[in-house]
């Protein structure tokens, strides 16, 4: 299995930088089987059936992209350096990870100011990542990061325009509960109040897990064999009430659609060691390509992905390689807006 077979072409203009609104206006491309119609989201309850499940992941994304100075004295006198710094994950001991440019330009011990508020000192210098350990924790950690951080929009976006203050509502979902992500579960970001309420007068239930999007999720592929990748681990759970929420639906008949590929890895991830839904937490670093056994998912709704990613492995493990192939074939002919800002894919296997 090459990376080769998960590449398609797909022209710049494409991809979206800016979300439609309101959100559920957005185009919803539905395949069923071989079979593939056109819609929006909003039309999503006309795809369902009373008794359908969604999983959603409540995790909530930080404003993890920092800007601060580090000051230096000198013989010179004193000098100053910008700092930019993108917080990757929590560490066990409280701090931080980031990546940090320019690294080199900052010695283990010294501090960086973002704001009157917060500052962080760089502990260690590890793979071209640094360790900070901020001056606050909790809430008021909380509160500072919030003022002085901006949301990380993903590279194909932050390369094109800054973030802004419409972007720390845009980039999180309606229902973001738990802090901790440093992306956003994108295939959530097209669901509103109205949206829901339509679901609910459908029949369709929600279960809520949470799964931190690390910023691993934009790494590319570097090896040629697939199936020799190693994917980056992420911290999730599935309380003992969403297990036996997604246990009755599946006993009942009714099919388990996880929205979003974050909230998918994460209950197939708690189906590994029994082969059925359980309570679990932890970190995954589960990596679905074609040949994955599916346990938990009916479904699913997701976004459109970046060519040779680990997530088109995942929608091809689900419904097919060829099947893939002439979904995005379609999607690209009839001008779908791709990637974390995009339209939406329903994507129920023949």
């Amino acid at each position: 299995m090459q990376l080769s077979d998960f590449d398609y072409d797909l022209p710049e203009e494409l991809i979206a930088v800016r979300p439609v609104r309101p959100r559920s206006a957005a185009r919803l491309l539905v395949a069923t089987g071989d079979a593939i119609s056109d819609a929006h989201v909003g039309d999503l309850p006309d795809w369902l059936r009373p008794g359908d499940r969604l999983i959603l992941n409540d995790t909530r994304v930080i404003p993890a992209r920092l800007s601060g100075l580090r000051r230096r004295e000198g013989a010179q006198g004193a000098t100053e350096a910008r700092i930019e710094a993108t917080l990757l994950e929590a560490r066990p001991d409280g701090g931080w990870t980031a990546l940090i440019k320019p690294l080199k330009k900052l010695r283990e011990g010294e501090v960086i100011v973002f704001s009157e508020r917060l500052s962080a000192t760089l502990t260690a210098k590890e793979e071209g990542q640094g360790a900070l350990q901020f001056n606050l924790d909790g809430e008021d950690f909380d509160a500072a990061l919030a003022e002085a951080g901006a949301m990380p929009l993903p590279p194909y976006i932050a390369a094109r325009r800054a973030a802004d203050a419409a972007d720390k509502d845009d980039y999180q979902t309606v229902w973001a509960k738990n802090a901790g992500a440093v992306a956003a579960p994108t295939a959530s970001l097209h669901f509103d109040a109205p949206l829901l309420d339509a679901l609910r007068a459908r029949g369709v239930a929600f279960t809520h897990v949470t799964l931190h999007v690390g910023a691993g999720t934009f790494l590319p592929v570097k090896v040629e064999d697939v199936t020799t990748h190693k994917m980056h681990a992420e911290w999730g759970e599935v309380t003992e009430a969403a297990a036996a929420e997604i246990a009755a639906t599946k006993a009942a008949g009714g099919r388990v659609i996880p929205v979003g590929t974050t909230a998918l890895r994460l209950i197939e991830s708690a189906a590994r060691a029994t082969g059925e839904i359980a309570p679990w937490q932890g970190e995954t670093d589960i990596f679905i390509y074609p040949g994955f056994e599916f346990r938990v998912t009916d479904a699913l709704m997701t976004n459109f992905h970046l060519p040779k990613s680990t997530l088109m492995m995942l929608v091809a493990a689900l419904m097919g390689q060829e099947t893939v192939r002439r979904i995005y074939a379609h999607a690209v002919a009839e001008r779908y807006r791709f990637f974390s800002y995009g339209d939406a894919s329903l994507l129920i296997p023949g």
